[in-house]
């Protein structure tokens, strides 16, 4: 993931190189991709103008969105096999991202909330009185 590699100097008008995790962008173009052969599907993802003035595609996970130009996003490492060019995953549940509402399992991926009616029940058990 070369964009998250080098960073902007403000002031300096320069790059510079500093790895990072993630870094923040703009997104510039929300539109669906279709995979190589021999998959079939409408795939999400977003143009994206990063904070050190790189410019990427990058993936948006989960079931639907609500991004659209303008949106700022959290963006990190990791391509997606069947998308030519995608090199990067958005973090969904950051900045103007939302989290993905239906999720049950493998929620904080998703940036989804853990859902409010299904906190375990205390069980009570008798216990026989103690013979003295």
């Amino acid at each position: 993931a070369t964009a998250l590699r080098k960073s902007f100097n403000n002031p300096k008008r320069r790059t510079f190189p500093a790895a990072s995790p993630q870094k923040r962008g703009v997104c510039t173009l929300v539109k669906v991709m279709t995979p190589k052969k021999p998959n079939s599907a409408l795939r999400k993802v977003a143009r994206v103008k990063l904070s050190n003035r790189a410019e990427v595609t990058a993936y948006i996970p989960g079931e639907g969105h609500s991004l659209a130009e303008h949106s700022v996003v959290l963006i990190r490492g990791g391509r997606v096999r069947d998308l030519p060019g995608v090199k990067y995953h958005i973090i969904r549940g950051t900045l103007d991202t939302t989290g993905v509402d239906a999720r049950k399992k493998a929620r904080s991926r998703y940036g989804a909330k853990k859902e409010k009616g299904t906190v375990k029940k205390e069980v009570k058990t008798e216990t026989a009185p103690v013979q003295g």
